[in-house]
C-alpha cells in the first residue's frame, strides 16, 4: 500500500517534469515549470505524502528500489536541466550541479511538513516564491 501511495504522487511529478522538459527549449523555463509543478504535488497529494513519510520505515526493500528508481529519474531531470542551463550560459558555472539539484529537492520536499491549504499563501504563491528564490540563486546576471 505504501508503494501505491508513493507511486501516485511521484508519477504525477515525473509526468509534469517530462512535459516541461519536452515543452520548453530554455533551461530557465524548464526549471521554472518543473519547480511549479513539483510544488503543486503538496496541495494535490498532501495526505498521501504525509502518510508515506511517516510510515516509509515499513516499506519492503523491493519497493524501496522501485521508489528510488523513480525518484532518481526526477532528480536526473532537474540535474540535466541545470547542466543544460550551465552549457547555454543561462545558469551560473560556479555552483555544483549535484548540490544545486539536491538543494532544490530538499527545499521543495520539505513543504509537506508545513504547508496548509488554509495558510497565509496559496500553493501557487509558494511555487512563485520558490521559483524566485531558486532562479535568483542560479541564473547568470
Amino acid at each position: 500500500m505504501l508503494f501505491v501511495i508513493h507511486d501516485t504522487f511521484i508519477t504525477y511529478v515525473l509526468e509534469k517534469a517530462y512535459i516541461a522538459k519536452n515543452t520548453y527549449e530554455s533551461p530557465t523555463k524548464k526549471l521554472q515549470a518543473i519547480i511549479k509543478s513539483f510544488v503543486q504535488v503538496f496541495d494535490l497529494y498532501k495526505p498521501h505524502i504525509s502518510v508515506f513519510y511517516q510510515e516509509n520505515v515499513y516499506l519492503k526493500s523491493n519497493y524501496e528500489e522501485l521508489i528510488k528508481a523513480k525518484r532518481d529519474q526526477f532528480k536526473n531531470i532537474i540535474l540535466e536541466t541545470i547542466r543544460e542551463g550551465k552549457a547555454s550560459g543561462e545558469f551560473r558555472h560556479d555552483l555544483s550541479d549535484e548540490i544545486t539539484s539536491m538543494a532544490i529537492l530538499g527545499m521543495v520536499n520539505w513543504t509537506y511538513k508545513w504547508y496548509r491549504k488554509s495558510g497565509e499563501k496559496s500553493i501557487d504563491e509558494i511555487g512563485d516564491l520558490y521559483v524566485d528564490l531558486i532562479m535568483r540563486s542560479i541564473v547568470n546576471d
